[in-house]
């Protein structure tokens, strides 16, 4: 996997939206973040845009993401906020230049479509907070996120959950949003499962539609595929994650952790997906950790 240069001061930082409008107010604020820290922040043409649901039209969100790919001083390109509207530009885009200059592109919920993108292109990228959150984010949620674009070495953990499946296993990260990866399952953008650690994150799920996710990626095949499985914020879900899940694990031993500080929570820590990292799940709790 090819990983983008590590960000310096005074590098230029881009934000853009390539999915739901967002308010101007919540960029202006992540912007002045961004600058305390000492990079430069370039801001879209159509960031504070609004077409209905969107930003901007597809034609509109797709040159805005473009735009950031193609510019030789951004470093990286912060996607404002989620909603909807990845899938409708992905395919609008030309990622040449994501492997002639590869740069950081960072964002969770819909820009999970995105990381599966470069994850197929071979390029890692940063499922973490957005301008959209940084006014609620935790500290660690910020701290982390910078950490992985400094290349700063930092572990993510999260206290023991009862319901936690103790082990330890090396592999490629992947994952996001798990309405997204069952969405993208059987498309040219679908993981390889194969020998992975796989995160999964959602919001506001009912239980049918939780329940049908988990079996039709048991289906798939990809519970048998994967090494070690790390479940994040299961946000405004009125089920027991932990019983849904784990009845899909029960003649496979593989380490299992609930309650991981990734998703749609204040405590959105950065994960780099397609690094090397190990899972560890004990008596303690659960920690990831990248492999050099």
């Amino acid at each position: 996997m090819i990983k983008p240069p590590d960000l310096k001061k005074g590098d230029s930082i881009y934000i853009c939206t390539p999915a739901k409008a967002i308010d101007k107010e919540l960029v202006l604020v992540a912007k002045k973040q961004i600058e305390n820290r000492g990079y430069k922040v370039i801001i879209s043409k159509n960031c504070f845009g609004k077409n209905n649901y969107f930003s901007g039209s597809d034609e509109e969100r797709s040159a805005d993401l473009q735009f950031g790919i193609d510019h030789e001083e951004v470093k990286a390109i912060f996607c404002a906020r989620g909603g909807y509207g990845s899938v409708r530009i992905v395919d609008l885009l030309n990622w040449a230049n994501m492997l002639r200059e590869p740069k950081w592109l960072v964002g969770y919920s819909d820009i999970t479509v995105f990381h599966q993108r470069l994850n197929k292109l071979g390029i890692q990228s940063i499922h973490g907070t957005m301008p959209f959150n940084f006014r609620s984010n935790s500290i660690q949620a910020l701290t982390s996120l910078f950490s992985a674009l400094e290349n700063t070495d930092y572990v993510v953990s999260a206290k023991l959950n009862e319901s936690n499946c103790p082990g330890k296993a090396n592999g490629m990260l992947i994952g996001g949003n798990l309405s997204i990866v069952y969405s993208l399952l059987g498309t040219n953008d679908s993981y390889l499962f194969e020998d992975k650690i796989l995160f999964i994150e959602d919001i506001s799920e009912h239980y049918y539609q939780l329940d049908r996710i988990l079996f039709t990626l048991k289906k798939a095949g990809v519970f048998e595929a994967i090494k070690g499985l790390v479940i994040g914020g299961m946000t405004d879900i009125q089920v027991s994650i932990e019983e849904i899940v784990l009845q899909h694990f029960k003649f496979r031993k593989i380490p299992i952790c609930f309650d991981f500080p990734v998703g749609h929570i204040s405590d959105n820590q950065a994960l780099v997906v397609g690094a090397n990292v190990q899972l560890t799940v004990d008596e303690k709790g659960s920690q990831l950790s990248y492999i050099n």
